[in-house]
């Protein structure tokens, strides 16, 4: 999980809110915005030891600044046109393609899993809802130390959903299904399974037809592999660390960008994506173009704020605040609606604003110094860190805000 555990956590996808380190805030005066957004990332870059940034930034669909900084490998530049894995962006697509099935009459929201999975724990409790806002109560397998262990042990291993939700409901429900939130992947590997059993299609088809075709973004997709398309912007980790066994002396610092990301979510949305795709998402999904009026409001609807505590136990439990809100499939920062992945020596962040029309698409890669002794990730806030600085920049009345206690 993103930031917010060492250890086992690194392994962990997309998961809730990274801290956001401070940036000495926009540059003063008139000065051009582009040029300045490119400060910003070089600074970021610097201060934070990344390998690469990609930017790209939209006002009211035109392009304010499309940017590549770094080297994807040794003598290799980044390219804007790179592909690397989208993570998290995905649910957000997941959550979209629920939508539509609502608007389509195929089901309602607060249907029971039970109709499609009967043999799922609790599922006569737990509805697409839910699942779909992460207060089903399901068992996160990815702080598991077995899965843990598993994953770092064969990062190229391929794991089907049956292993996956498998390991989940090896273990009590967390909580009553409803009475609490908890980011946990396990809800949208399940509730991939229920889409593929509501329309008897598979869900990196359905993804296909009902929206990244309709969306255009012919730069995205599930290969049903850890392939991705060239040019590929390469990853670098020191995550496993600590899971082989390497002591602080050695240097360790290895390639990542082919680790098999099966276990990240649900078969069918597991991804590769480009910068122009992501700031085409952020569009996309913050104006609801795809959905109905009715089902647009219901995936960012800021209704959790406030709800939720931590549990002993659920590293992902929390109480829901204006730093890291939750609709179906979208976090809420503040008025901007995003997702952040972080997996793998990967990370990114795609943001609207819908107020100002702002988009922002952030793709980040690791240096080695971006490693701590153990292999945790020092840097893990890094895409955040440039689009909240970007965000405060462009729209400095409606900054995005920082975690409650940063000052």
């Amino acid at each position: 999980a993103a930031g917010l555990q060492a250890g086992a956590a690194s392994v962990a996808a997309q998961s809730a809110p990274q801290q956001i380190p401070r940036s000495a805030g926009p540059p003063s005066g008139r000065g051009d915005q582009a040029a300045q957004i490119v400060g910003l990332a070089q600074d970021i870059m610097a201060q934070l030891d990344l390998r690469a940034v990609i930017v790209r930034v939209l006002v009211d669909g035109h392009d304010l600044v499309t940017q590549a900084l770094g080297e994807s490998m040794t003598g290799v530049p980044a390219t804007p046109d790179m592909h690397f894995r989208n993570g998290a962006v995905a649910i957000s697509y997941v959550a979209t393609l629920l939508l539509r099935l609502v608007d389509r009459g195929l089901v309602g929201l607060d249907d029971p899993l039970a109709t499609w999975l009967p043999e799922l724990p609790a599922s006569d409790r737990v509805t697409l809802r839910m699942l779909a806002n992460m207060t089903a109560g399901y068992y996160d397998y990815v702080p598991d130390p077995g899965f843990t262990s598993a994953s770092y042990a064969d990062p190229f291993r391929q794991w089907t959903p049956q292993e996956l939700i498998a390991v989940s409901t090896a273990q009590p429900h967390v909580f009553e299904p409803g009475s609490n939130w908890d980011y946990a992947h396990s809800n949208y590997v399940i509730l991939g399974q229920a889409l593929e059993q509501i329309t008897n299609q598979p869900l990196a088809s359905l993804l296909r037809q009902q929206v990244l075709g309709p969306l255009g973004l012919h730069h995205t997709d599930d290969p049903g592999t850890a392939a991705m398309p060239d040019p590929v912007l390469h990853a670098f980790s020191s995550e496993r660390r600590a899971a082989l066994g390497i002591p602080a002396s050695a240097r360790f610092y290895e390639e990542s960008t082919y680790w098999n990301p099966s276990w990240t979510l649900a078969q069918g949305a597991i991804q590769y994506t480009n910068i122009y795709d992501m700031a085409a998402t952020a569009v996309a999904v913050g104006t609801g173009v795809l959905l109905s009026k009715d089902s647009h409001q219901a995936q960012v609807d800021p209704g959790l704020l406030g709800f939720g505590e931590p549990l002993p136990g659920c590293s992902g439990c929390r109480t829901l605040n204006p730093f890291y809100n939750y609709g179906l499939g979208v976090v809420l920062n503040g008025p901007w609606l995003l997702q952040n992945p972080l997996f793998g020596g990967y990370a990114a962040v795609e943001a609207y604003l819908p107020s100002k029309r702002i988009a922002i698409a952030v793709a980040t890669t690791f240096a080695e110094g971006s490693f701590d002794a153990k292999g945790n990730y020092q840097s893990s806030g890094a895409a955040l860190a440039l689009y909240s600085g970007i965000g405060a920049l462009l729209a400095p009345d409606e900054a995005p805000p920082h975690p409650p206690g940063s000052g």
